[in-house]
C-alpha cells in the first residue's frame, strides 16, 4: 500500500512537471518570430477595396508580399529582436495612383524597421513607423 501511494505521488509530480514544462515551451513559442506563417497588416481596407496587405513568411525568412495592389517577394533576416527586411522586385499590376503610393510607403516603412516584437498573434515591426501585423491562425 505504501509503495502504491509512493508511486502515485511520483507519477503526479512527474505529470505536474511535464505540464509546467509544456506551458513554458508554449509561452516561449508565442514570442518567436513567425517563420512559416502568414500575417495581415492591422489596418482597414482602402475605400473601394476589400484587400489588406499580407506577408507570407517562409521558414527561412523568404517572404511573399500581397499589398494594397502590388505584389512581390522579399526577405526577413532576424537576430534576437533585430530585424532587417529587404524588398525584391514588385509587380505593378496597373495600380491606381493612390494604392501604388500606399504600397510604396508600406514597402519603404518595412525596409526601415530595425526591431520586432511579438505579443500573442500580434507582431510589431518597429522603426520610424511601427507596423502591426496579425498572424492568421485559421
Amino acid at each position: 500500500m505504501v509503495l502504491v501511494k509512493s508511486a502515485l505521488v511520483q507519477a503526479s509530480a512527474a505529470l505536474a512537471l511535464l505540464a509546467s514544462t509544456a506551458t513554458l515551451v508554449s509561452a516561449r513559442a508565442d514570442n518567436s518570430f513567425p517563420f512559416g506563417m502568414e500575417m495581415q497588416l492591422d489596418a482597414l481596407p482602402q475605400p473601394g477595396s476589400k484587400r489588406i496587405p499580407d506577408l507570407d513568411i517562409g521558414d527561412n525568412g523568404e517572404t511573399v508580399l500581397e499589398l494594397w495592389c502590388k505584389g512581390g517577394k522579399g526577405q526577413f533576416s532576424i537576430a534576437g529582436n533585430t530585424v532587417i527586411f529587404v524588398a525584391g522586385a514588385m509587380q505593378d499590376r496597373a495600380c491606381p495612383p493612390d494604392r501604388a503610393q500606399a504600397d510604396d510607403e508600406l514597402i519603404a516603412a518595412l525596409s526601415q524597421v530595425t526591431n520586432w516584437k511579438r505579443e500573442g498573434d500580434l507582431v510589431s515591426f518597429i522603426g520610424p513607423k511601427t507596423l502591426r501585423f496579425r498572424i492568421n491562425t485559421n
